[in-house]
C-alpha cells in the first residue's frame, strides 16, 4: 500500500533528508586516494549519532554497515571493510539512509577520486543528468513511467545500460515503501503521482550491460561485464507545487 504523507510527516522527513544532505557534502573532502571503505563508514556512522539520529541502513534486513560503499563494477549494496581501499581513478558510489525521529531519508552520490578516465567522468555525468531529468518529468498528471522514460532515454542513447534488477522506492516513513521507481518503461508499473507521496528516485547506470549478478556475500551487487556503474538518488517529495528535491 502507497502512503500518502501528511505535511507534518513530509517536514518530519525533510528534516532527515537536510541531515543526510549536510552529511553528503562533507563526504565531497572526505572521500580520497588512501582511505578504506570503512572509513567511509565509520564517518557517517559517528556523524548520524553525532545529531541524536539512526542509521537506516544498518541491520536493515542483516546489512552489517551504516554505509554502501561500492567501487567501479560494483553498482550498489558494497560492504565496507577495512581492506578495501580506494585507489586514484575509482568512482566511489555511497549509498545511505537516516532514520530521525521516525522519519527516513536516503541518498546516493558517486564520487571520482583522483584521475578518473574520461569515458567514466561522462558516464557519471549522464547517470546525475538522468535524475534530474526524471525528477523535472514530475507534474500534475505524471506517471511512474514519465520519470522511468526520461532516464532511460537519456542514459539508453549514450549507449549506456540501464540496471532493471533494482529500482527506486517509496520511502519516508520506513526505509523502504511501496511503489517501485524503476528506471525503465514497465507496463505493470505505472500509477499516477499524487501529491503527499515521496519516493527515492535512483538511477544505476553501466558503461556496459545492464545485467548484474551478487556476490557470494549476498550482498554486493556487480556488473555481470565488469563494466563500471555509476548511481545516484534523491528522495523527492510530491507536493501541491510539483517536486521538492529534499535530499
Amino acid at each position: 500500500m502507497i502512503s500518502i504523507k501528511t505535511k507534518e510527516e513530509i517536514e518530519g522527513i525533510r528534516k532527515s533528508c537536510r541531515l543526510l544532505h549536510n552529511l553528503f557534502e562533507e563526504l565531497e573532502s572526505f572521500v580520497k586516494e588512501g582511505i578504506s571503505t570503512k572509513a567511509i563508514d565509520l564517518y557517517c556512522e559517528e556523524f548520524i549519532k553525532k545529531y541524536g539520529a539512526k542509521s537506516a541502513f544498518l541491520h536493515y534486513e542483516g546489512f552489517p554497515a551504516t554505509a554502501c560503499v561500492s567501487i567501479n563494477e560494483e553498482v550498489i549494496h558494497g560492504i565496507p571493510s577495512k581492506d578495501r581501499v580506494i585507489k586514484g581513478g575509482d568512482l566511489v558510489k555511497v549509498d545511505l539512509g537516516i532514520n530521525l525521529n521516525g522519519f527516513y531519508s536516503d541518498s546516493a552520490h558517486s564520487y571520482e577520486v583522483g584521475d578518473v578516465a574520461k569515458n567514466i567522468k561522462k558516464l557519471n555525468k549522464i547517470t546525475r543528468e538522468s535524475l534530474y531529468l526524471g525528477i523535472d518529468a514530475i507534474n500534475s498528471h505524471a506517471r511512474l513511467n514519465d520519470i522511468a522514460r526520461a532516464i532511460f532515454t537519456h542514459c539508453s542513447k549514450e549507449g549506456y545500460g540501464v540496471v532493471r534488477d533494482y529500482c527506486g522506492h517509496g520511502v519516508g516513513l520506513a526505509v523502504h515503501e511501496e511503489p517501485n521507481v524503476p528506471n525503465y518503461v514497465h507496463p505493470m508499473n505505472n500509477i499516477r503521482l499524487k501529491e503527499g507521496m515521496v519516493i527515492a528516485i535512483e538511477p544505476m547506470i553501466t558503461l556496459g550491460t545492464w545485467q548484474v549478478h551478487t556476490l557470494d556475500n549476498d550482498w554486493t551487487v556487480v556488473t555481470d561485464d565488469n563494466s563500471v556503474a555509476s548511481h545516484w538518488e534523491h528522495t523527492v517529495a510530491i507536493t501541491d507545487n510539483g517536486p521538492e528535491i529534499l535530499t
